[in-house]
């Protein structure tokens, strides 16, 4: 019995060793596969976002480009485009040192600069529904917003990090609020306001994040504060808009009904949702189903708890990225990824807010989801810079 007893323990124990042995052969394949500083979490995170967006994208348009493009298939192959581009440039900034963009910070401040002042130029800006927020070339158009939000971010990173500034000294701060000032500016100028507010806020957010004194920010934004009234009095639609959150019902055919829609498709989504494909606020009972409302179609289709899920998706990759910031020991790094953390996680709430009515309407697409060739493929590239910095703060220790 004891010699049984003593076989069938080492035949456990040869079983036991041997799926240990499987399970580290996986590993080590695994291993061998898996490039050595690519961060997975990010990287896989952000590619199944996008995916996802694509999905939304379709869902929420064919049957608008069906009507008016008598293709179901056109807004999601030109956001197919956008995300092959953007994956190609997320494969050369990941494969680029991210140095180089402190050294020429300067002139990709200007370019961003140059860029938002081309929508005024006639024959190259393009202007839809009373806004000028393009630039066109042959059958290919852009908004440079999208690309200057990022140009910022890089020059206040530079300047914040430089060995002869801090962000304590006040005239650090103004050089920063001087080149976000003349940005927020010419964006406003298009006009659009939400996409200000966004630049407005990443600035403000990168200034407390990279060390500025709580009395000169005091000193930056109460001005700021003080203008926002004169903004809204400025242009009548902004009134209106205002008027309409505050009281959707008031004017439901006007001014107060994309609101009301989208409070529609999100309750009529409920906890589960209606599946995917089975919406019904996008066939034209929504505006910019596609784009700047694209929330609320992914809470038709997907419930609350879709919601949270896709929520709880960005979370996790803003706070990967603010990670990856705070583990970077150059300072230029570390404030290049709180920035690009700071616009992804601003400019998602804010879209968020709106289309939940937790705020005033304003258009402003929600990062890697909404339909936008150019949004997509810009946010994929700051991925890349970011994938870098993870890379090389690895390679140097």
């Amino acid at each position: 019995m004891l010699e049984l007893s003593k076989v069938s323990k080492n035949k456990n124990k040869d079983k036991k060793e041997k799926k240990n042995l499987n399970y580290q052969k996986i590993i080590d394949a695994v291993n061998r596969i898996r490039p050595r500083y690519l961060n997975l979490s990010i990287l896989v995170t952000v590619i199944v976002i996008s995916l996802f967006g694509l999905m939304m994208v379709y869902s929420a348009s064919w049957y608008n480009a069906t009507i008016y493009f008598d293709n179901r298939y056109h807004f999601v192959t030109s956001q197919f485009i956008g995300f092959i581009l953007g994956l190609i440039v997320l494969t050369v900034a990941y494969k680029t040192d991210y140095s180089i963009f402190k050294k020429y910070y300067k002139f990709i401040a200007i370019f961003g600069i140059l860029l938002l002042a081309l929508v005024f130029v006639p024959g190259i800006g393009v202007s839809r529904l009373g806004a000028a927020r393009w630039i066109g070339i042959g059958g290919f158009t852009m908004q440079p917003s999208e690309i200057a939000k990022f140009t910022f971010v890089i020059f206040a990173a530079a300047t914040l990090a430089k060995d002869d500034f801090t962000a304590s000294r006040f005239t650090t701060v103004l050089k920063v609020v001087g080149v976000g000032g003349v940005m927020c500016g010419l964006i406003l100028a298009e006009p659009n306001l939400s996409i200000t507010l966004c630049l407005a806020g990443v600035m403000f957010c990168m200034l407390f994040l990279c060390g500025a004194r709580l009395k000169h920010l005091a000193i930056v934004v109460a001005p700021a504060l003080v203008m926002l009234p004169a903004l809204l009095i400025a242009e009548p639609y902004r009134i209106r808009r205002l008027v309409a959150f505050v009281d959707p019902w008031a004017t439901p055919k006007a001014e107060g009904f994309q609101l009301i829609q989208s409070l529609f498709g999100l309750g009529n989504g409920g906890l589960f949702g209606v599946g995917w494909g089975n919406s019904t606020q996008k066939y034209m009972f929504l505006p910019f189903s596609e784009s700047d409302f694209i929330f609320s179609i992914i809470g038709e289709e997907f419930g609350l708890i879709g919601t949270l899920m896709f929520m709880f998706a960005l979370g996790f990759l803003v706070y990967k990225i603010f990670q990856v910031g705070i583990n970077c020991k150059d300072r230029f790094g570390k404030f290049l990824c709180f920035g690009i953390a700071s616009v992804i996680f601003i400019q998602s709430a804010l879209n968020i807010a709106v289309v939940t009515g937790s705020i005033p309407p304003t258009g402003l697409p929600l990062p890697f989801i909404s339909f936008g060739g150019t949004s997509l493929a810009v946010f994929l590239g700051a991925i890349g810079i970011v994938l870098n910095v993870h890379k090389k703060n690895l390679v140097d220790k």
